[in-house]
C-alpha cells in the first residue's frame, strides 16, 4: 500500500534521500577506488582473476538492476527495493571485511552485492517521481543536487579509505562501508514513504515501454565515457604510486580534489539545465573528458594529474549530473527503467574496463589513460551525431528543447 506524498513539499520529502545518498556514497567511495588493490594485495588474485571478478561484478549488476528497474515501474515497491538494496550492501561489505577467499567473494559479488548496486538507480527513480509530481521543470536541478551529495561523499571517502589502510587494513575499509549501508537502511525504513507505480495505466491509455529511436547511440556514447571514468579510478592509485612516484595517500587526495570540484559544478550544470538544452551541456562535458584524458596520459608528476581534475570534474558533472535526466525525459512513465538504462552504462563500462585494467597491470598504468583518450573521442563523436527526440507526455523535466 503506497503512502500519500501530497502532504509535504518535494524538498522536505527528499531530505531523507539526501542522507541515503551521503551514507551510500561514503560506502562506495571508501571501497571503489581501492577494489583492484584489495583483490591484488589482500586476496592475492592474479591479473586473470581480477579481470574475471570485475567482469562478474559488473555483469551481475547490470542484470539485477535491469530486472529490478522493470519491476519497480509496475508495482508500488520502490521503497521496499531501497531497503533491500541497503541491507544487501550492509551484508556484502560486512562479509567482505572478514573473508579473503577469492571464490567466496566472487559468489558474494554476483548475488548480494548485485542487489546493492540497484540502490543508486532506484534512489534517482524515487526522486524523479517526487519531482515529477510537484515541479517537473526542476527535475534536472533536483537530480544534480542529489548527485552533488554523492560527490560530497567522494570528497573525503577515498582519503578516509587511504587513512584506514595506513592505520589498519581492508577490514577497517569494508567495516566502515557496512556501517554506512546500515545507516542508509535505517533512513529509508524510518522516513521514506512508498510511491505509486508510475507506469500504471490511466484512463485506459496504454503506455509504450519501447526505447525511443535514436537513444542507442547516446547510450553507447555514455557507456564509452563511463568506461573512461571507471578505468581511471581503478588505475589511479597504482598509476600514482608506480608511474608518478606518489603514494596511496596522494591518489586519495587527487580523487578527493575531483569530487570537491564536482560539487559546485553539479549545481551549476543543474541550474544551466533549466535554461539551456541538456544535449549541449553534455557534449561540452564530453569535450572536457577528452582534454582530461590527454592531460592524464601526458602527466609526468602528481600535481599535473591533480590540475587536470578540473576537466575531469567538468566531464563528470555534465554526464553523471544531467545524463540521468536526459534519459528520463525520453521515458517519463518509466523512471526506474530509464534511470537503470543510464546507470547500467556505468556498469557495462566496468565490464569493459576489467580487461583493460588487466592489460595495464602487465604493460603499465599509463596505458589505461591512453585507452581512455581513444574511448572519450569516440564517445564525443557519437554524441555529436545522435539527436534523439523527446517523447511527448507532458511529464518531462521541463528542460529547454534540444538544439
Amino acid at each position: 500500500m503506497s503512502v500519500s506524498l501530497g502532504t509535504r513539499s518535494a524538498t522536505q520529502r527528499l531530505l531523507p534521500l539526501v542522507l541515503v545518498f551521503l551514507t551510500s556514497g561514503i560506502a562506495t567511495a571508501v571501497v571503489g577506488p581501492f577494489l583492484g588493490m584489495f583483490l591484488s594485495t589482500a586476496v592475492h588474485a592474479n591479473p586473470f582473476q581480477v579481470t574475471a571478478f570485475l567482469i562478474t561484478a559488473s555483469l551481475s549488476s547490470v542484470v539485477m538492476s535491469w530486472a529490478l528497474g522493470r519491476l519497480s515501474d509496475r508495482r508500488p515497491m520502490r521503497r521496499t527495493l531501497l531497503i533491500a538494496a541497503t541491507l544487501a550492501g550492509f551484508a556484502g561489505t560486512g562479509v567482505t571485511a572478514m573473508i579473503r577467499d577469492y571464490w567466496v567473494l566472487l559468489a558474494l559479488t554476483a548475488t548480494v552485492t548485485a542487489v546493492a548496486t540497484s540502490l543508486y538507480p532506484q534512489s534517482f527513480a524515487y526522486a524523479r517521481q517526487v519531482l515529477q509530481r510537484d515541479d517537473p521543470a526542476r527535475a534536472a536541478m533536483g537530480t544534480s543536487a542529489l548527485r552533488t551529495v554523492f560527490s560530497l561523499a567522494w570528497v573525503g571517502g577515498p582519503a578516509l579509505a587511504a587513512f584506514l589502510l595506513e592505520v589498519g587494513d581492508f577490514r577497517y575499509v569494508y567495516g566502515t562501508a557496512a556501517v554506512m549501508y546500515a545507516l542508509a537502511a535505517f533512513t529509508v525504513a524510518r522516513w521514506l514513504p512508498e510511491v505509486e507505480a508510475p507506469a500504471a495505466p490511466r484512463d485506459g491509455v496504454k503506455i509504450s515501454a519501447r526505447v525511443p529511436p535514436g537513444m542507442y547511440p547516446i547510450l553507447v556514447a555514455f557507456t564509452l565515457l563511463q568506461t573512461t571514468g571507471v578505468l581511471g579510478v581503478q588505475a589511479m592509485a597504482l598509476f600514482v604510486s608506480t608511474d608518478l612516484g606518489g603514494s596511496v595517500g596522494d591518489a586519495g587526495v587527487v580523487l578527493g580534489v575531483c569530487a570537491a570540484l564536482e560539487i559546485p559544478l553539479l549545481l551549476w550544470f543543474g541550474w544551466l539545465g533549466t535554461r539551456f538544452p541538456l544535449r549541449r551541456i553534455i557534449v561540452a562535458g564530453a569535450v572536457c573528458a577528452v582534454v582530461y584524458q590527454l592531460t592524464a596520459v601526458t602527466a609526468a608528476s602528481v600535481w599535473q594529474l591533480g590540475a587536470g581534475q578540473l576537466f575531469n570534474a567538468l566531464f563528470i558533472a555534465a554526464i553523471s549530473g544531467l545524463g540521468i535526466t536526459y534519459v528520463q525525459d525520453r521515458m517519463p512513465h518509466f523512471p526506474g527503467r530509464a534511470t537503470t538504462m543510464f546507470t547500467n552504462t556505468n556498469a557495462i563500462g566496468q565490464i569493459l574496463s576489467a580487461p583493460l585494467f588487466g592489460l595495464a597491470q602487465n604493460y603499465g598504468f599509463r596505458l589505461a589513460f591512453a585507452v581512455n583518450l581513444v574511448l572519450a573521442v569516440v564517445g564525443l563523436v557519437l554524441l555529436l551525431i545522435a539527436r534523439p527526440a523527446v517523447r511527448s507526455s507532458g511529464l518531462g523535466s521541463g528542460s529547454p528543447p534540444e538544439g
